[in-house]
Order: structure tokens, then sequence, then C-alpha cells
């Protein structure tokens, strides 16, 4: 049966479009080669941790939402989002191979006059160099002409119940004019504002701007976490002063590292991008290599304030809180929380966990003791490490039952435990 749209990839980008868009009343296909977010949709659950309720998916289906793993449904619509996941590969570049896959399984259905947008987080030239030339290959039409093509970087942000799809202005760039129109017609049934930038190319990078800016701020923040703690000086009042300032200062907060599917990305080490080759962004690969040491600080600090208390890591009980990447949600997307807790038992530890969004936690595939009472697990541990701040949890009687807290994220009252 024919559908208005196809959102190709259901992670957590294409779930969310996917949500809105039934919600709009748009007629909508889900599609994704894995069949694991085929079964999981089918049996009433979201596939990906923290995009989607289950009542939320339920809804979904009964909107009419069909997700499927039959590409022939791509040649049956009039609008194709990518919604491909483009990880970072071992090589810290970008790897466009489902992007690939998604790219070709659309082309050999591609029909005139179809909008083909592309929302995944890509490097600058991606849509013209890497993305047209499979679709025109493979459909032997010619984009621009023949099918419109675009480029419309997902904003989405996790869990966010105030900023949404709706009311989140989203930025468009079309391959031509006509392109950006076609484009611009079909979100605006999704959102409150369009944004049109000049071409797929400042679409692209207006993402990998947002993307760099965050972690090269919360790098700087990170330095300045360890700087004043060998300094004797409160970071989190610092910042409380900072962020008074009502022009040129935007309040970041230091944290175990980095998490999340927004990877920092340097144009100047990726594939298909152009001109750009000699002209890396050195301050956001110094920004990656400042994040990337922060789980270790996280360990020194743990082994420390153990010794300080005549105790070593070797056979210490620790309570990790909150192994999620953000909080008051279950994504543990590029959490800090799995490699903190492995060399913590590499040296020896007795690892136990509590988060209210995870019921089961693995770290190198063996599950980690959960904690049933968070207070009593508190009490009973050596020394308990706030990763994730949850809602959930009241830290300052947490502080009061803990026999040992590091506070990773400033959010206890001060001087109810040790900060970072």
């Amino acid at each position: 049966m024919p559908a208005d749209l196809a959102v190709i990839g259901l992670g957590h980008l294409g779930l969310p479009l996917a949500q809105a868009a039934v919600t709009a009343g748009i007629d909508t296909v889900g599609y994704d080669p894995d069949p694991r977010p085929y079964a999981e949709l089918g049996a009433g659950r979201s596939p990906v941790e923290g995009t989607l309720t289950a009542s939320e998916v339920r809804r979904m289906l009964a909107g009419g939402f069909r997700p499927t793993t039959n590409a022939a449904e791509l040649g049956r619509v009039r609008t194709a989002v990518i919604c491909s996941p483009t990880p970072l590969g071992p090589d810290q570049a970008i790897d466009l191979t489902a992007l690939d896959d998604a790219a070709r399984a659309l082309a050999a259905r591609l029909r005139p006059h179809t909008t083909v947008l592309l929302e995944s987080a890509v490097p600058p030239g991606t849509t013209e160099n890497f993305l047209r030339p499979l679709l025109e290959e493979g459909s032997g039409l010619v984009a621009g002409r023949d099918f419109h093509l675009a480029c419309s970087p997902s904003r989405l942000d996790p869990g966010n119940r105030t900023h949404v799809l709706a009311n989140t202005p989203k930025v468009i760039g079309g391959l031509t004019p006509a392109c950006t129109e076609s484009a611009a017609a079909f979100y605006g049934r999704l959102t409150d504002k369009v944004v049109r930038a000049r071409g797929p190319r400042e679409a692209e990078m207006t993402k990998v701007l947002e993307t760099n800016f965050r972690h090269v701020n919360i790098a700087l923040v990170n330095e300045m976490a360890v700087l004043c703690h060998d300094l004797g000086v409160d970071l989190w009042d610092v910042i409380r002063c900072a962020e008074t300032k009502p022009f040129g200062f935007q309040p970041f907060r230091p944290g175990p590292g980095v998490g999340g599917h927004g990877v920092p990305v340097d144009p100047g080490r990726l594939p298909h991008s152009t001109s750009t080759t000699g002209h890396p962004l050195r301050m956001v690969s110094l920004a990656q290599e400042i994040n990337d040491r922060m789980p270790s600080y996280v360990i020194q600090r743990c082994a420390t304030l153990l010794n300080e208390h005549g105790k070593s890591v070797r056979g210490a009980r620790v309570l990790l809180l909150g192994v999620t990447y953000k909080p008051d949600s279950a994504d543990q997307e590029a959490a800090p929380a799995r490699e903190i807790a492995t060399r913590l038992m590499d040296m020896g530890a007795q690892i136990g966990y509590h988060d209210p969004h995870v019921l089961d936690w693995r770290v190198r595939e063996r599950p980690v003791p959960r904690a049933d009472s968070l207070y009593e697990a508190a009490a009973a541990a050596d020394l308990t490490v706030l990763l994730q701040q949850h809602r959930t949890y009241d830290l300052q009687g947490l502080a009061v039952k803990a026999q040992l807290l590091l506070d990773t994220r400033g959010a206890t009252p001060a001087g109810a435990a040790h900060r970072l």
C-alpha cells in the first residue's frame, strides 16, 4: 500500500521522526533492513532505549505506522528520509556503511518526483559527493531534475520533552532551490519553523558546528574542573557566578566523560569532504583528547579518596549511580560509566550499580549486580560515585547514607560530598 513517507533507519533518529509524522497525520512506513526493530515494534516495544515509551509505540501503530524489512515499500512513497546511523569507526572517521546500504536500497526503487532527505550526521559534501551519485547510479534519475534531494540534519535531543521536533527550527539545504522548497513543504507539516540554508553543505556544516560547539565547551570546563580541584577552588560556585553574566557566556558543566549520539567531527580527517585535507580542526581534536581523559581522571579521584580513608581500590566495594549518558533517560550511548566500571574492575574493585532507568547492565558481557535498595547499597559501599544525576535521586539523603561519595556532576549540596 502506498505511503506519504518512508523513514529509513528505525534508530534514535528515525523513530522520533516517524512518531512526529504519524501524529501529524502523515501515512508513514518505517524501513530497516535489521529485523530486530521490526520485531520489537511489532511487539509494541521501542527497539532503542531512551527513545519512545511502549505506550507511544502502541499509539504510533494504532495511527497507521507500518514498520517493515521489505525494501519494496520504498518505491511507493512521495518522501523518503534517511536516518541511518553514522558512528565513528575504529579509525575515528565517520562510518558511512549504513548510509551506503540505505542509499542503494532506495536507489533501486526510486521514482521520479520523490523527495529524498538526509537527516544523518555527516561531514560536509556527503549529500552531493556520496549520496547523490549512489541515488543517480542506482535509479537512472538525475537529482535536482527528476527527484528532489536535500539535507536536513537532525537536532533531536533524546528524552527532552521541552524541545521537540515541533518547536525546534529545522535547517534545510537543498541541491537546488526547488529541492529546498520541496523539503520545506514536508518539514513545514512537522515543525513550527524552517530555516533555509544556501545548500546541502551549509546544512551539513551547521550540524558539525553545533556538535563541535558542545564538545569544545565541555572540554574547556572539564579542564577547569581538574585545575579548580588542584587549586582548591569550587568550580560549581564559579559557574554559578559566571552564568549571571547576561552576554558572552553560556554555562557548561563538567562530568565523567561525554556521551551521546553526536560525535565530534573534524572534516579535515574525514572521507567525502571537499578541499579540507591539511586543514584539520585542531581545537576539536584537542577537545576530544581532553574529554576522553575524563574517565581516567574519575578513576584517579576514586583511588585517591579510598586511599585517604585507608582503603585500597583492590577489594573495595564501589557503587556507581546512573549509567546512562544523560539524566532521566535510559539511553546509554557512549556513556562513560562502562569505561569507568571496566577500569575499576581491572584494579580489583567489586562493582555494583543503581539506575532507575536501567534494569540490566553488563560490562564485558557480564552482568553487574544491581542495587535494589539505594540507601542500603550506598551505606554498604566503600565508595559511591554519582555518574548521572537522575531526578529521582535524593542527593542530600544519599550524601548522609553513603560512607564516601564522589559527585562527578556537582549535583549534591555544597560540602555534602567530594565533587569532581
